[in-house]
């Protein structure tokens, strides 16, 4: 294992932390100020898109810096998991940089799913305008009425019926919904529950017009709608779109969720990496600029302690993640499963651990928009239950473990 980066990845990584420093940074707490003082809160209907935010997009694609994420030389930059990652932990220091250069959550799952399974029509109507950046799109699998953490739960369905596929059921937790730009959604749904637990399922593209199709509400994370994009609810009444809309095959739902959801946890851990790189900085530059008790912070109590433990723990983080990246490479996914759950429980966790420090560091101005603690921190705590929760990923490690020595416990 060579970690090293590649000539790729150096040369796309000094461009990356040019521009955020130079073009995205500037800019980024008037953009974040501007959304706190138009106080929409959840009425979607009035969130606006800022125009600096298209002008940065458009300096990003034309130096090159634009769909990273995709390994495909056409659709991305040639990049392989381990060569992104490294990218992705430079755009998680900044909460607009993945966005900027294209690179940002739901919208990179569902180009990968498109960009793997989807038919030449599917990724012409669908794929094509959103690696170009003119459309946003959304992820709709989580229930409010099931324990979503097992997915097998689901009871929104997706019923074949001749030549159209009948949607029916409520999902919510739905990211990307409430951006004006939201064009597709991907749904996942019930089509087969006689078939097996692993192949009942499956996903269809839909969309955001198609009648029946109702945005209920949007919903916040700790008073945060997280405009323009938004997590919502949405109900699915009697909706009917083309079974040409169905994306690989009926059933196979699952399988593709596998494939779309091992570099998405890749993207996300190293985002998280990142980011607790650039709170680490402002804990320390705030311990040893304030003075309490005679002594800069970081003198006092066990602080020194704390940021060695921080120290060790994200650089943990990251090699652990980076072996989770060259192993889904090397094997594929399904091949690193222990690795990518590890990683999910890991990051998240560290960058948590890191930002409440930070917060107590900086004392009430650190739960204030002053700082970009609370963020952070709703960051941390959000992944910590996307794209299954801590429990969820220790039981699968464990099951794996058990695995190994033929317990016959395994289950």
């Amino acid at each position: 294992m060579d970690f090293n980066h590649s000539e790729q990845t150096k040369y796309f990584l000094k461009k990356v932390k040019k521009f955020i420093e130079e073009k995205i940074k500037p800019i980024e707490v008037d953009y974040f100020n501007e959304i706190h003082n138009r106080n929409n809160g959840g009425d979607w209907k009035k969130w606006k898109i800022n125009p600096i935010i298209e002008t940065l997009k458009n300096e990003a694609k034309a130096e090159g810096l634009w769909n990273l994420f995709l390994p495909d030389n056409t659709e991305g930059q040639g990049l392989n998991t381990l060569e992104y990652a490294s990218l992705a932990e430079e755009m998680g220091k900044s909460f607009l940089a993945p966005e900027i250069f294209n690179c940002n959550a739901p919208d990179t799952g569902n180009m990968e799913v498109l960009s793997k399974y989807g038919t030449p029509e599917q990724k012409e109507k669908w794929l094509k305008p959103l690696l170009n950046g003119e459309i946003r799109s959304a992820f709709c699998m989580t229930e409010p009425n099931v324990a979503s953490s097992d997915a097998t739960n689901m009871q929104a369905t997706a019923i074949v019926d001749g030549d159209e596929i009948v949607l029916n059921g409520t999902k919510w937790w739905s990211s990307g919904i409430g951006h004006p730009n939201c064009k597709i959604i991907i749904f996942m749904g019930l089509s087969d529950p006689t078939a097996n637990r692993h192949a009942q399922h499956s996903m269809v593209l839909v969309p955001i017009e198609t009648e029946g199709v109702k945005i209920e509400r949007m919903l916040p994370i700790y008073n945060e709608y997280d405009e323009p994009f938004g997590h919502g609810e949405i109900s699915f009444t009697n909706v009917r779109v083309p079974i040409t809309n169905m994306i690989m095959a009926v059933g196979a739902g699952f399988a593709i969720a596998q494939g779309r959801l091992g570099p998405g946890r890749i993207h996300h851990c190293m985002r998280c990496i990142g980011a607790a790189e650039i709170v680490l900085k402002m804990l320390i530059e705030r311990g040893l600029s304030r003075v309490a008790f005679g002594k800069p912070i970081l003198n006092l109590g066990a602080n020194r302690e704390k940021i060695a433990d921080f120290r060790i723990a994200i650089d943990q983080a990251r090699l652990l993640t980076l072996f989770a990246a060259w192993k889904i490479d090397t094997v594929g996914a399904m091949g690193a499963m222990t690795e990518i759950s590890s990683i999910k429980v890991v990051a998240p966790n560290v960058l948590q651990m890191i930002v409440d420090e930070a917060i107590q560091i900086h004392g009430a101005a650190g739960v204030s928009h002053d700082f970009p603690f609370t963020g952070f921190f709703l960051m941390a705590r959000m992944i910590r239950i996307a794209d299954g929760p801590d429990a969820v990923h220790r039981g699968l490690i464990a099951r794996m473990e058990l695995l190994k020595y033929n317990t016959g416990n395994s289950k």
